[in-house]
């Protein structure tokens, strides 16, 4: 497996070289389809004891890519968190592979007659169903958009990504992966957006749209 190690805004010492790259061979052993683990660290602009540096590592395979980060008061002591996340992420992903081997994979059309309770996943309340689906989420207003600089507590970020067609099952997995709460992909035997969300433990939810869309009665 190759190892790259950058810096910015820090030097990356012979010392830190040898002591990183001597804590990647258990990766080796865990994923022996790994490719490429790139180092990434870097120094913050607040140099308080508890957050000097951050180490950004990320796992480069013919799989899904492995991503695991952390602040510490030093690049050695984020290096290590970091890599701790990293190798319990790559060992619950292994977990999951084995337990969906010794079960058998379900279809969605199957779990969700079974209540999902098959594959281990909820489906969220039809509350937050709706309200997803009706776009009920503050937003700003058109004299706030016009320049208005009246304070508002409410800040949307919008961004854009790529569709990702997976199953229930992988969607999961690639959210354990990057170590996220949620999961935006396409469903790939419905075709429609759906979300995968962690709950407690080994639970997870889904939330899905269906074709139909709510709209309010207009009065005459």
């Amino acid at each position: 497996m190759e190892v790259n190690i950058r810096g910015r805004n820090v030097g990356i010492t012979d010392r830190f070289e040898t002591y990183a790259r001597a804590k990647t061979d258990k990766i080796s052993t865990l994923d022996e389809r790994a490719q490429v683990l790139e180092i990434k660290v870097s120094r913050q602009s607040d140099r308080s004891p508890s957050n000097g540096d951050r180490v950004e590592l990320t796992l480069i395979g013919p799989g899904p890519v492995v991503r695991a980060e952390s602040d510490g008061s030093d690049k050695y002591s984020a290096f290590d968190t970091a890599m701790g996340r990293l190798i319990e992420r790559i060992r619950r992903a292994k977990d999951r592979k084995k337990e969906r081997r010794g079960r058998g994979r379900t279809s969605l059309g199957e779990a969700a007659n079974a209540d999902f309770s098959v594959v281990d996943i909820t489906p969220a309340d039809v509350e937050v169903i709706d309200r997803v689906s009706t776009g009920s989420i503050p937003a700003v207003s058109d004299s706030a958009a016009a320049g208005d600089e009246s304070y508002s507590p409410v800040v949307i970020r919008s961004k854009e990504f790529p569709a990702t067609y997976l199953t229930v099952e992988e969607a999961v997995d690639q959210m354990e992966l990057v170590g996220h709460d949620f999961y935006l992909f396409v469903e790939v035997r419905s075709q429609k957006p759906s979300v995968v969300y962690r709950r407690k433990g080994w639970d997870y939810g889904v939330i899905g749209l269906n074709d139909a869309a709510s709209v309010g009665a207009v009065g005459g």
